[in-house]
């Protein structure tokens, strides 16, 4: 089906329920007051805006550019562009300049939907997208034509709903990868794999029609109107998740009554201590969903006390833009079961897969993989990469052939669709770049990106297992583990950025500290080796969920801090 058929049978069984509730702050300051509009509402609308769109040229498999920010607009919008045929571009506003002009060049859209300031930059690189035709102005308009907002619903007023052109197996979107392990890479996404998705998050956390959901990373809005679920739009900006605002969040899950939230770690730690600090808990939540990399376990144990309905817990979907969900697992489960073995050394467990979804560790390799054959599964217990097959995994990324053959293993021999229908399995193993392991009760544990492995003379080191031991001290907020030379005898090197206010004031304070933490390390096998600590005041992160360190550059900024020392007179 096309994903948009969800919106409409939500429609058509909820009709009068709240799809979207749109929070306004009150001129006091105090509270909020709220729009709510409803299922049927949102499906008539998106009708007449896809009808609109049509009317305008736009044709099934037109790639058109989404930048409108999160709200009700951008709901109605997304699949309004669904019903036309049209594929969606999303693009992370916050990935920087660079990489989204790249992202653009390398899709050479059909057209923008988009707020002002974007129509004023496409008309300053107009020369980049010569097919850019179709554009729609969400705001007000100026002098680069293209239709409004407005006039979309009036074009498409009087016109009868869109009939069905695409589905299943037709492309739905372009979803940028967020470019902190690497160049952004377009991700290729089929209405089946949507639909997909939607099915393995509702059935896997019991998720009802009726539902309050406040998510704090758009995609899930989309979510929650194909599954029956009230989208309350969060008083944030979802680009800066660590630097959300807890009064104004608590203050909305509060009013609302809300049942749902998701947020990357970032946002769970800020909503956490928050928490904490003013002994705030949150009855009405039935669960909190986090994910964009490991969630530390000291916001597991401050959510795990706010949360205190019947039932309720955080839990950690693990997944990637190519393959989203893979596995889950809740606070309470690793609180009491995987804790102890995380601060050991032993990764970070991530769950067991959620039905449907197959997962395989293979030996680390660099190049292409070209079948199973050559990629044995290995024994519980060792470490090696993470592979995974479901019907929400993606078979491509758009126009990057190479890229696509390094992180696919095809299952049949030209990873196509032939034959298969559109709830079948990829036809392709996706290679999450990812390493990690099976324990003996069929937990997968994972162990950090298969390029931030650290290759030493005395074998390698794994990221995630090795910061888990330096983030249990209680002066560090988080750790990040380098590499300084080539492989494989490369000088490992830890980077702390300290809890607020422990940062260290005098050079004998760093050195007290760096002493504490060399003494932790030498009390572990996983870190013995490492023999270098360094301290860093904010480590730099993704854009997109706060939480992804970028190593690359934090080792460029090592390697010029390690050679300083070195050439600095002693004292």
């Amino acid at each position: 089906m096309n994903i948009a058929d969800r919106l409409r049978a939500a429609a058509a069984a909820w009709p009068d329920q709240a799809a979207v509730v749109i929070p306004r702050r009150r001129r006091s300051g105090r509270g909020y007051t709220y729009r709510q509009r409803t299922f049927r509402e949102l499906d008539e609308e998106s009708d007449r805006l896809a009808a609109g769109l049509a009317a305008r040229g736009v044709h099934p498999g037109a790639r058109l550019v989404l930048f409108v920010p999160f709200g009700w607009e951008f709901i109605a919008l997304t699949f309004a562009l669904f019903k036309a045929g049209a594929v969606v571009v999303l693009i992370d506003p916050g990935m920087g300049r660079a990489n989204i002009f790249e992202c653009l060049r390398e899709v050479q859209p059909d057209g923008f939907v988009a707020v002002p300031l974007v129509h004023l930059i496409r008309l300053w690189k107009r020369r980049d997208f010569p097919r850019a035709r179709l554009n729609v102005t969400v705001g007000r308009r100026w002098c680069w034509g293209g239709a409004t907002y407005q006039q979309l619903l009036t074009d498409g007023g009087s016109a009868p709903p869109l009939a069905n052109t695409v589905g299943g197996t037709d492309p739905a979107a372009i979803i940028f990868t967020s470019g902190s392990t690497g160049p952004p890479k377009g991700v290729l996404y089929e209405h089946s794999m949507f639909d997909a998705q939607v099915d393995m998050i509702r059935d896997f956390y019991g998720i009802e029609p009726g539902e309050i959901d406040l998510p704090g990373f758009p995609l899930f809005g989309l979510f929650n109107a194909a599954m029956g679920v009230t989208t309350v739009i969060p008083d944030m900006d979802p680009t800066r998740p660590a630097q959300v605002d807890p009064e104004k969040i608590l203050t909305i899950m509060r009013e609302r009554q809300v049942t749902q939230a998701f947020g990357s770690p970032a946002f769970w730690n800020r909503i956490g201590r928050y928490c904490e600090q003013h002994r705030v808990t949150l009855p009405t939540l039935r669960r909190g969903l986090s994910a964009g990399g490991p969630v530390p376990l000291h916001v597991l144990r401050r959510m795990r006390q706010v949360l205190t309905g019947p039932g309720a817990d955080l839990h950690t979907p693990y997944g990637a833009t190519e393959s989203l969900p893979v596995a889950s697992i809740g606070a309470r489960e690793v609180l009491e079961q995987t804790a102890h073995q995380t601060v050991q050394g032993a990764g970070t467990c991530v769950g067991r897969p959620f039905p449907g979804v197959e997962v395989r560790i293979i030996a680390v390799t660099e190049g292409p993989v070209t079948s199973l054959e050559v990629a044995p599964p290995l024994p519980v217990g060792e470490i090696g990469e993470i592979i995974v097959r479901s019907p929400a995994v993606t078979r491509e990324y758009f126009q990057r052939p190479e890229s696509t053959r390094l992180a696919k293993i095809p299952v049949t021999p030209d990873c196509s669709r032939a034959g298969e229908q559109p709830s079948s399995p990829s036809p392709c193993y996706h290679r999450i770049g990812d390493v990690g392991y099976w324990d003996s009760a069929g937990r997968l544990w994972f162990c950090g990106r298969k390029n931030h492995i650290v290759h030493t003379a005395e074998g390698p080191l794994y990221s995630v297992c090795c910061e888990a031991i330096f983030d249990e001290h209680p002066e560090v907020y988080r750790s990040a583990l380098v590499g300084m030379g080539p492989a494989p005898r490369q000088r490992p090197v830890i980077v702390i950025e300290p809890e607020e206010g422990c940062f260290p004031a005098s050079r004998a304070a760093e050195d007290r500290l760096r002493s504490k933490l060399l003494t932790l390390a030498q009390s572990h096998p996983v870190t013995a080796g490492i023999r270098t600590v360094l301290f860093h005041p904010a480590l730099p992160v993704d854009t997109r969920h706060n939480v992804k360190i970028n190593r690359e550059a934090l080792a460029a900024w090592a390697a010029e801090r390690l050679e300083g020392d070195a050439a600095a007179p002693p004292d």
